[in-house]
């Protein structure tokens, strides 16, 4: 039994990957399955129990709503001489693709470091990406540098940091692994 759990999640690890927008069916991701996923986030590591990860769920109507305010602040942020219509209309067309956009965001406590926080953030998205994969969602973090500028639109408090949005929807890209270099190259033994 217990290598078989073992097996399964090794597995969703190595084939967990980005899945961008593009590659979306638009079928809809129940909302059910949403708090299903976000309450593997919600397991994921903090010291000292600060438990600093908020996230705002856009679906359905709110993803225009989402799609809009990037697509502005893109505009707005941008010096004339670099806009480019493209990527204004991408950045629109990405959100709408999508069967939910999450906003990831930091509260700081600060009760420890802020890495820490961050860190632990990282965390629960990292959960939050695997059951996701696990399920059949593709998905990715993505962090435009407009994403300084929402804070206004998620009405975050002084203590919070909007960290990017996890675009999410079902696809029907074939399993595969990751490509990385061997861990071999990235340990040294002390033995």
């Amino acid at each position: 039994m217990q290598n078989t759990i073992y097996e399964s999640i090794k597995q969703v690890i190595k084939q967990r990957r980005a899945v961008f927008p593009p590659s979306y069916t638009g079928q809809e991701i129940p909302k059910s399955l949403l708090i299903e996923l976000l309450d593997c986030a919600n397991t994921a590591p903090t010291h000292k129990l600060t438990q600093p990860w908020r996230f705002i769920v856009f679906r359905e109507n709110g993803l225009a709503k989402l799609a809009n305010q990037l697509a502005e602040q893109y505009k707005t942020h941008t010096p004339s001489e670099q806009f480019l219509q493209k990527k204004y209309e991408n950045t629109r067309k990405k959100v709408l693709q999508s069967g939910a956009v999450i906003a990831i965001s930091v509260s700081y406590s600060d009760a420890l470091p802020r890495w820490e926080e961050l860190a632990a953030t990282a965390c629960a998205v990292q959960n939050l990406w695997l059951a996701a994969a696990a399920a059949g969602i593709g998905g990715y973090w993505s962090s435009p540098g407009t994403v300084k500028y929402m804070g206004d639109f998620l009405t975050l408090a002084a203590n919070e940091e909007c960290l990017g949005f996890f675009y999410m929807g079902y696809h029907d890209e074939p399993a595969r692994e990751a490509s990385r270099k061997s861990i071999l190259e990235k340990i040294r033994w002390e033995e």
